[in-house]
């Protein structure tokens, strides 16, 4: 195991943050890392299609103002090493041996769409590794409808070469006119990093992403109730990658879950609800 450029100011912004990389059993593993060392790091998880730059600044800047923030590109994704496994509970396994490798013990994980999928798998396999959970724009694993991702997505990046726009304009916001603001403003604030940007997500990564997804949709369910950890869950009332419904359902099935459904609002919400958002997960984690 190798750590290169290990040491940086804990005031950094994300849109400056330095992309390191450690070598995980024979796999360099690209990440960024903000905020006071010490105490329990927020490990971020990242959605489909999504490389380290595609975190909202709003989001990674407001935690780490009180938090260890770390985001990272798992196996195959972005700047990281080999190929993305086309299997969820791989994808977790993968996550958990880059976090070992850091030589954390504990975390708390903030997994957005499929990297909410990925802290499930994580909470399940090493629940002693987690302490606290954030899951927004995510369902269960065999939550019914999630496998139909794969035609929503098409449809999504159909209209976005029609409109030579981000596919995520339809994806992630309503398309209303508040919604359309709130997706000019998200890409905006993606576009503050101008240098050292991550590597685009590949053909592979794409393919191999969305064949888990649909497959965890087929899937047999987990049973989310040995997942005892306190979990904040949160989506939009008009989710089309995973409806509230989905949400609701993952707050049902987690025993010590709290639910926000942010009103008028795409995938998650927590992109067009940040100034919201970001408060109160910031309770959440201070909860002792």
């Amino acid at each position: 195991m190798s750590l290169h450029n290990a040491q940086e100011s804990d005031a950094i912004a994300w849109a400056k943050a330095s992309t390191k990389v450690i070598d995980v059993n024979g796999v360099p593993f690209a990440y960024r890392e903000l905020g006071p060392r010490g105490g329990v790091p927020v490990v971020f998880l990242h959605h489909f299609t999504a490389v380290m730059d595609d975190w909202d600044p709003r989001v990674l800047d407001g935690i780490a103002q009180h938090h260890h923030v770390i985001a990272f590109d798992n196996r195959g994704v972005g700047a990281s090493g080999s190929r993305v496994p086309a299997d969820l509970t791989q994808m977790g396994v993968d996550a958990i041996a880059f976090i070992r490798a850091l030589g954390h013990d504990t975390v708390d994980l903030f997994g957005f769409s499929l990297g909410g999928a990925v802290a499930q798998v994580i909470a399940l396999r090493e629940p002693r590794l987690v302490r606290r959970m954030v899951l927004a724009g995510t369902g269960p694993r065999g939550g019914s409808g999630i496998d139909k991702m794969a035609r929503i997505v098409t449809s999504a990046y159909l209209k976005a070469a029609l409109t030579r726009k981000d596919p995520r304009h339809f994806l992630f916001f309503p398309r209303t006119s508040e919604g359309k603001g709130a997706a000019n403003d998200y890409f905006a604030r993606l576009g503050e990093r101008t240098d050292g940007r991550d590597k685009p997500i590949s053909i592979q990564a794409r393919f191999a992403q969305i064949a888990a997804i649909v497959r965890g949709g087929k899937a047999t369910p987990d049973d989310l109730s040995v997942v005892t950890h306190p979990t904040f869950v949160a989506n939009g009332d008009h989710d089309l990658m995973v409806a509230s419904e989905h949400s609701e359902d993952l707050a049902r099935r987690l025993p010590n879950s709290q639910l926000t459904i942010y009103p008028n609002s795409g995938h998650g919400g927590v992109f067009q609800y940040h100034q919201r958002f970001v408060p109160e997960v910031l309770e959440f984690l201070a909860e002792p």
